[in-house]
Parts: C-alpha cells; sequence; structure tokens
C-alpha cells in the first residue's frame, strides 16, 4: 500500500512528523518561524524543509495547546530525502528541534526496506533513498503521518561475543509510537524508533547460570551489527550514539 503524505511529530509525549510527500493535509495554520529557525530551512543536508517545519510546528503547537503535549520539543524526519549520500556518508533527514531553547539539529534516519513480493509487486526500498511507503501490516514501509511517543521498552535480545571468551548481554530500549489518521495503526504494526542495532547470525548457547536462559538452558547469541546506513521494518532508527540522546528525552 503506497501512502503519499507528510508526517509530523512531538516529544514526552513528543511529537514526531514523518514527511513522505507534500499532500493537502490541514493543520493549524503555522506561525511566523522565528528566524534563528528560519535559518535552517533548505534543501540541503541537515536542513529542513519549509512545508515540513511548518507542519510539524503546527502539529506541536496544535498537541500544546490542548495539554497533550508538555516537552519544549518536537521532531520531525522527511523521508523523501536521501539516506545514503555516498562514501559511507548518511544523509542528516532527522530533525530535533528545541524552540525554547532555541536549539535544531539534524541527524540520519532509517527507513523502512519494504518488501519484494516475487511475481506479485515490488515495494521494496533501496538504501539510499525511500520510494514506496505505506502503513499496511508486515509490509516493513515507513508510513507518512503524525505520531506521539509512547512508552519505551527495553528488552533482552541475545549476547554477543566483545573479545576472546567473553560475551556481552545485547539490550535494545524501543520507542513505541502512537500514530493519527492514516498512521493510526502504528501500535499494531509495533511502529516506534530504536537504535539501528541487531543481532545477526542467530543461535543457542548453553548457558544455564543466565538470568536469560530457556528451561532447557540455552540463550540466543550472535553477532551485533550497526545497521545505521541501512534499512529497518518500518521503524524509525538511529544510530547508537544518536538514540542515547534521543531516548532519554522521551521516557516518562
Amino acid at each position: 500500500m503506497r501512502l503519499r503524505s507528510v508526517s509530523l511529530g512531538v516529544v514526552a509525549s513528543l511529537l514526531v512528523v514523518i514527511a513522505v510527500a507534500v499532500s493537502a493535509r490541514s493543520f493549524a495554520a503555522p506561525s511566523a518561524v522565528p528566524a534563528w529557525l528560519q535559518a535552517h530551512v533548505g534543501d540541503s543536508d541537515g536542513q529542513i524543509s519549509q512545508i515540513v517545519l511548518e507542519r510539524a510546528r503546527a502539529l506541536y503547537r496544535k498537541k500544546v495547546a490542548q495539554g497533550a503535549v508538555k516537552n519544549p520539543c518536537y521532531f520531525a524526519m522527511d523521508a523523501t530525502r536521501p539516506s545514503d549520500l555516498g562514501n559511507g556518508v548518511l544523509g542528516r533527514r532527522y530533525y530535533v528541534i528545541c524552540e525554547a531553547s532555541q536549539s535544531f539539529s539534524a541527524i540520519s534516519s532509517g527507513h523502512g526496506s519494504g518488501r519484494n513480493l516475487k511475481g506479485v509487486v515490488d515495494f521494496s526500498n533501496g538504501k539510499r533513498c525511500a520510494k514506496n511507503f505505506g502503513n499496511a501490516m508486515d509490509s516493513s514501509l515507513t508510513a507518512g503521518g503524525a505520531y506521539m511517543t509512547s512508552e519505551a521498552k527495553t528488552s533482552f535480545k541475545g549476547y554477543y561475543r566483545t573479545g576472546a571468551k567473553q560475551d556481552a548481554v545485547f539490550q535494545r530500549t524501543f520507542i513505541q509510537f502512537d500514530g493519527e489518521g492514516e498512521a493510526a495503526n502504528a501500535r499494531q504494526r509495533a511502529i516506534g524508533g530504536h537504535a539501528a542495532q541487531v543481532l545477526h547470525g542467530m543461535c543457542l548457547r548453553k548457558n544455564p547460570n543466565s538470568s536469560h536462559a530457556d528451561h532447557d538452558g540455552f540463550v540466543p547469541f550472535g553477532k551485533l551489527v550497526d545497521y545505521a546506513g541501512g534499512r529497518s521494518n518500518g521503524c524509525t532508527s538511529w544510530s547508537p550514539a544518536d538514540a542515547k540522546r534521543i531516548i532519554p528525552m522521551v521516557k516518562d
């Protein structure tokens, strides 16, 4: 399923707006953008498009007026921009905006990989750019729209090798997004934000002394992979370093 919309978002609850196209969507009329923030508007890497900023600010101000948001910051993501600029350089298209402190920063973020149903339809996305968007279940696609961050859940994923005969526990925090409109099924799809890290080549190892062992004394074990330059199953993914900054902003 392909959607053409712009997503805007807010913090802690944070608003997250994910832009995937310019469509006639009705948010409250934006107030004048202050000069310090207007200086970050543009089409170059690390800048934010005017339409994305206006819709993010409009949604944020609307939620603040409703009493749904008290956090002084909000987020926006422009999924129409490239994720990979080439030569290992990642595009900065995820924005953290805190107007009270006049703070603006742009970081990299992943998009949904989509799927190639061979012989039926190919709605997969490459690493560089996303051309397909949607909210269908099991599509592994990013859906544009308005989101609010919800609960944070840290879960055990398994063990990985850190040195000679030395293993470490891998736990990853997931921030649930609650979407609105076309993105209203975000919770059912388990769409949210997390660090771009995963364990590959999973197997089971005997470790009966581990608190994570199953009833037979086995624990999952794999290779820790950082896929900040890759794609997700539809979630917003950040580099591990950026995730350490973003996640505390939305807790509590």
